[in-house]
Parts: C-alpha cells; structure tokens; sequence
C-alpha cells in the first residue's frame, strides 16, 4: 500500500509553470486526474509563485472523497478577457464530494473588461465567475481570496453541507456584477468570518437556498447582503431558514434585502433572521423592494407572486446614508406577513430615520427607531 505521501501532488511535477505567463492549467487537471483516482486521501499542492491558467474543470466522480487544494501561490486568469469572457467561469469544480481548498489566490484580472463595461461600448462579453462549485457535497474553503473576479468572485449552485470560512473578495466598488459570494439551489452552507469588498452584493441568495448561516462578515464596498434578486421565472424554488449575523455594512448600497421581479411567480421567502447588524453610512439599511424590474421591461404594472412571511430584524443599529432607512415596499398581491422589528436604531445625519411599509404586517419588540410603520 502507498504511504500518505504518495498521496501528496505537486503541480511542479506535472509541469505548471509558477511564471505568470504558462497556461498551467493541464498541469492542474494531470494532478487532480491522479488524486481523484486515489483511493486514499488526496492533496494537491500549488507552491508559491504566480500560475497562468485558463479555463479549467474539476469533475468527479472521485475514488476517495478527501481531496485538499493546498494553495500558497496564485492561480492568475488569462489577461486578455475575451478569453475566459464568454465561457462563463473560470474555476469549476463539479460533481465532486469531500473537495477542500485552503489558502491562495485567485486573481480573475477582470479590472480591463469592468472598464469595457464601464464604458457603455457594448461589445464586452459578459465575463466569467472565477469559482463554481457545482452539484457537490461537503465543501470546505477556508482561507482563500479572490482578487479582481470579472463577474462573480464564488457560486455555490447546487451543493449540500458548504463551509466556507475566513474568505476574503476584492474588486473595485464600481466593479459590474462581482457579486462576493452568490448561493443557489443549495442547501446547508455556512459562511463565516469572511471580508467582502466588491461592486455588487457582498452574499447574494438565490432561488431553492434552504438552511443558509451567514456569520461576522464585513461587506463593503458593494450593495449590501441580498436574498435575490427572486421571482424571475413563473415556477421557481423558494429560500427558507437563511440566518445573517453579526455583519458590518460600510458605505453598502444597501445592508439587508430582500429583492423580486414585480411579475407573477411561484416563489417564496420565510423564515430568515437578520441580527446583529451595524451600519456605517449605508443606503438604504433594511429593504425589501418587490417592484424590481430593470429598465421596467417585462413586467409593466405587474405584482410579484414572491410570497415573503417571518422576516425578523433583531439588535440593528448604526447611520444610515438615505433619509428613508427602513423602507418595505411589499407586493400588492403577496403581502409580507409575519415582519418583526426588534431594537432596530437607525439614525439619518444625526436625526430619527424614516421608515416606509408599503403592504407589509408585522410586529415590533423593544425599541424601534425610526417610528414604526407596520
């Protein structure tokens, strides 16, 4: 039998390049080929120095269910970005269980296609998500940081049992669609202790997340922690029991929301607690907006079928950059039910915020400023 050293492969010898400028990425697949047909536990180790690689896929199904990215360099993305741009992502790894990854960087380079963008020239591709992890189970990423994703920095679709600790996202505040952490149709993941500066929302929760903890995060910049946004499609999975705690929103576009397309849809949210939250000059600190509708097509003067029920805001405190810092604007057909504020202080330039409940019931507890409007 081999020792657990034998276990152990190192990219080097698989013929990566730490340059910056080798694609490494056969290199990469050559060391996962091997430890995903071993039937011990299984460790990829990336040393230090700078890794070219292109788009790469990681797939199960694996001999063992133990495999380790062991990452002290820094996986770099092409820099050219029509390269990566219309494939979509960057990092995938799919149908794996047992995948860990601990440490390193992944540098996406996407600052040249934000500027396309940015621009309004319109012939940008739309950018690739530097780390996928989907229909895969018992994930571990810890210690790991995403620098500069062209679109969104870490997706978690479809998994079950994700732990994902310690993260650190960077991009430019007016960076498109860098979305921090995005988590959808998946169940059990938990995010902790992670900093997340980036141009859109720092987590988003999209459809068919159950049992979502999310625990001292920083955000900011970028717009805020998001369920949503929801009710896109007409027969679409609900989020329930989605826990956010102790997070620091600084100079977000938003804080805590809750986000659906103002058209008919079979989706539903319930059952989350937003608690221990401090806001430092952010927008529009606690929201629900279920009237989205970009650029107000495809859903003119409809209302969203999204049914939002036992929401609570607990111990919320901090300044607010709108005048309005608790704004629910519900929908006219699916009220929000079941709404409870509890020691909520909001403060505007020194003064009482205001709040604004459009369709929404609920209940208040302790001390709630600004007035309550429920």
């Amino acid at each position: 039998m081999p020792n657990a050293a034998a276990a152990t492969f190192n990219v080097l010898n698989f013929g990566a390049k730490a340059d910056g400028r080798t694609d490494s990425a056969k290199a990469f697949t050559g060391a996962w080929a091997q430890a995903c047909a071993s039937t011990q536990p299984a460790s990829i180790v990336v040393p230090p120095g700078r890794f070219l690689v292109g788009s790469i896929t990681f797939s199960g199904q694996c001999a063992n269910k133990a495999i380790s990215f062991e990452i002290q360099g820094t996986l770099v993305a092409p820099s050219d970005y029509n390269i990566l741009g219309k494939n979509g992502n960057w990092i995938v790894f799919e149908h794996v269980d047992g995948v860990s990854i601990r440490g390193g960087l992944l540098d996406g380079q996407g600052t040249a296609l934000w500027n396309c963008k940015n621009s309004g020239k319109g012939s940008c591709p739309s950018g690739a998500t530097t780390l996928l992890f989907s229909n895969s189970n018992n994930i571990f990423i810890s210690g790991l940081s995403s620098l500069n994703s062209q679109l969104f920095h870490i997706v978690i679709n479809v998994c079950q049992n994700v732990m994902v600790q310690g993260v650190s996202v960077t991009a430019a505040g007016n960076s498109p669609n860098t979305d921090g952490i995005h988590v959808q149709g998946s169940s059990h993941v938990t995010i902790l202790s992670s900093k997340i500066r980036t141009g859109d929302d720092c987590i988003s929760i999209g459809p068919g997340t159950t049992n979502l903890w999310i625990e001292n995060i920083a955000c900011g910049p970028g717009h805020g922690i998001s369920i949503g946004s929801l009710g896109k499609e007409l027969k679409e999975a609900g989020v329930q029991n989605v826990t956010v705690k102790t997070v620091t929103f600084t100079g977000t576009q938003n804080g805590v929301r809750i986000k659906s397309w103002g058209r008919p849809s079979t989706g539903f949210v319930r059952d989350v607690i937003f608690q221990d939250a401090i806001m430092v000059n952010a927008q529009n600190p606690i929201l629900i907006d279920q009237n989205y509708c970009p650029d107000n097509e495809g859903c003119p003067g409809q209302a969203s079928g999204v049914k939002i029920s036992d929401v609570t805001y607990k111990n919320i405190n901090g300044t607010s950059a709108t005048e309005v810092a608790v704004n629910f604007g519900c929908s006219p057909k699916n009220p929000c039910s079941g709404i409870k504020l509890e020691n909520v202080k909001l403060t505007y330039k020194n003064q009482v915020a205001q709040a604004s409940c459009v369709h929404a019931a609920g209940t208040t507890l302790g001390s709630v400023q600004p007035e309550n409007c429920l």
